[in-house]
């Protein structure tokens, strides 16, 4: 790869790399997201090895819970697709989904869908586990440096300016997430990516303490919880009101809705306590699924962002992809249908919804 360079305008993970709930999946409806999350499980089961960090893989499980018969076929026919890569997901009764996670209440569901390779990790220690191993192999870190400007010349990249001074380059690659497109507009590249706030509540230890149960989610409220691995758990809810916007303050507003949900489907969740919290960004694009490629009228600018929730659990793989990308050669997959030019006019036929988001 020759000189990486990795600007960081605050802190490492102090964005949003730093804030996921951690789950990492391959249950997706689109082929190109299942093979990236089973490419990317694969090197999460592997992280100790390479690049070496206890990143708290706890391989629980993602258990979704299905509210009516066109969930069920939304995610039959999601299985097709997993099925044919090699995700060992399959439809549960109702009674085996409460088997799984005991605050399930079966006669509010029709079926769930389970996959056991699934689970989550800790984002933190993921981020400082890769830069620690990108740092051994060579690459520089540069933290509080704020990116102010990308040169451009000749149609290609030419240096990028920052508060700490210019980096004569050749190459960019944009991982900026929800700011990314505010970094593709310094070279006049269209990255459609809208900050939307996504909040997650703590309940801090609970008595009793909470049974080891899978990642489990309600498709069709988006409440979502698991274990926090101190005897307590971690709460999330897509908030449907929530206004797109960079704000990332913890606010208890969504609580609400999430609780209206928990009394359908959890009912002892209902009055769970909430100790605490925070806020993070989730970067969405018009059709959920992420922007990866090179700009076609700017050489060397690639980009790497968009994952509207995913992006954490597709991390492994996207980053080999983006290394092949710059280096010219093809990658184990072809990332073609996420680039960002398929939302330019003429071009309807390349959106690709995913149906399997929260």
């Amino acid at each position: 790869m020759g000189r990486v360079l990795v600007v960081e305008r605050d802190t490492p993970a102090s964005g949003s790399s730093g804030k996921p709930i951690g789950g990492v999946r391959a249950q997706f409806s689109d082929p190109v997201n299942v093979r990236l999350g089973q490419r990317s499980l694969e090197a999460w089961r592997a992280f100790g090895e390479r690049p070496g960090a206890d990143i708290g893989l706890e391989r629980v499980g993602y258990l979704f819970l299905l509210g009516d018969e066109a969930e069920v076929e939304v995610f039959r026919r999601g299985m097709e697709v997993q099925h044919a890569y090699g995700v060992p997901s399959r439809l549960l009764s109702p009674r085996e989904a409460h088997a799984l996670c005991p605050y399930v209440e079966p006669s509010s569901i029709v079926a769930a869908a389970h996959s056991p390779a699934d689970g989550y990790a800790l984002p933190r220690a993921a981020v400082t586990g890769y830069l620690r191993g990108a740092t051994a192999l060579g690459a520089t870190v540069a933290t509080r440096c704020e990116v102010t400007g990308i040169e451009t010349s000749g149609g290609a990249v030419r240096a990028v300016r920052t508060s700490a001074g210019t980096v004569r380059t050749g190459a960019v690659v944009c991982a900026a997430g929800a700011w990314s497109r505010g970094v593709g507009a310094m070279v006049g590249v269209d990255l459609p990516v809208t900050p939307l706030r996504r909040q997650i509540a703590l309940t801090g230890r609970l008595d009793p303490a909470p049974p080891r149960v899978p990642f489990t989610l309600d498709y069709g409220s988006t409440l979502y919880f698991h274990g926090d691995g101190a005897g307590g758990l971690v709460l999330g809810l897509s908030d449907p009101r929530q206004e797109p916007g960079f704000g990332r303050e913890f606010g208890e507003e969504w609580l609400e809705p999430f609780r209206e949900a928990a009394a359908r489907r959890v009912p002892a969740l209902v009055d769970v306590p909430v100790t605490g919290g925070w806020a993070g960004l989730y970067e969405t694009t018009p059709d959920r699924n992420a922007l990866i490629g090179e700009a076609p009228g700017v050489g060397r600018f690639l980009y790497a962002t968009g994952f509207s929730g995913h992006g954490f659990l597709q991390a492994p793989a996207v980053g080999e992809v983006v290394r092949d990308l710059y280096l010219g050669r093809a990658p184990f997959l072809d990332v073609g249908p996420l680039t960002a030019d398929r939302f330019g006019g003429g071009a309807p036929d390349r959106v690709r919804p995913e149906a399997h988001v929260i």
